[in-house]
């Protein structure tokens, strides 16, 4: 069965308290911390504001594309309990867990089979193992068969444009299902109603 759920994209304090306050909150809540091509990203002034409340039983992820030294030394003392990783190589990734200390969530993009195969190089340095789309702000799929290749010990996180409607097929897989564009009423606008089915649908 699905193991846990992460809500991505969190940009609002009414959102967030929403979540937080959920009967049935996700394990992970993210945040865009330094893509500024997404809708979703969060200015590090409104960061700091929006992660200053009680974290509850969920834990935050900052997600970072090909992050510099500026950026990760700015958010270092924010709460994130994980640093979700585009773009960088099994070097660059371990070089920051080293240096600051966080879990990480090595994100791997997918369009095709072989590229599920490079998992193998972030499998001793990653915490969990993401497998996405390539769309990044854009919400794409990629077929999610190719899964049944990944033989590792490592938590498995699904993401790629997935709907409430097809958690089912996710129902005897032990992964984490990570959401974003999906809760949407707008691009980069959430709607709790949707949050509320979602979080009800996954329990």
């Amino acid at each position: 069965m699905i193991s846990s759920t992460k809500i991505c994209g969190i940009s609002d304090p009414s959102t967030l308290n929403y979540i937080l306050n959920h009967p049935h909150p996700p394990s992970l809540i993210g945040f865009i911390c330094n893509y500024k091509k997404s809708p979703r990203y969060v200015e590090f002034e409104k960061l700091q504001k929006l992660l200053n409340v009680d974290k509850k039983k969920c834990k935050f992820v900052c997600v970072l594309v090909k992050p510099d030294s500026e950026i990760l030394l700015k958010i270092h003392d924010l709460p994130f309990d994980y640093y979700q990783i585009y773009d960088c190589s099994p070097k660059e990734i371990e070089l920051i867990k080293y240096n600051y200390d966080k879990k990480i969530i090595a994100a791997l993009t997918i369009s095709n089979s072989e590229d599920i195969k490079r998992y193998k190089d972030f499998e001793n340095i990653a915490d969990i193992l993401l497998f996405d789309s390539k769309g990044y702000e854009n919400s794409e799929s990629f077929n999610h068969e190719f899964l049944n290749e990944v033989k590792t010990s490592k938590q498995i996180m699904v993401a790629g444009n997935i709907k409430t409607n097809d958690l089912a097929k996710f129902k005897n897989k032990p992964y984490i299902i990570d959401i974003s564009g999906h809760l949407e009423s707008k691009k980069g606008v959430k709607d709790i109603n949707k949050i509320d089915k979602f979080l009800n649908t996954v329990h």
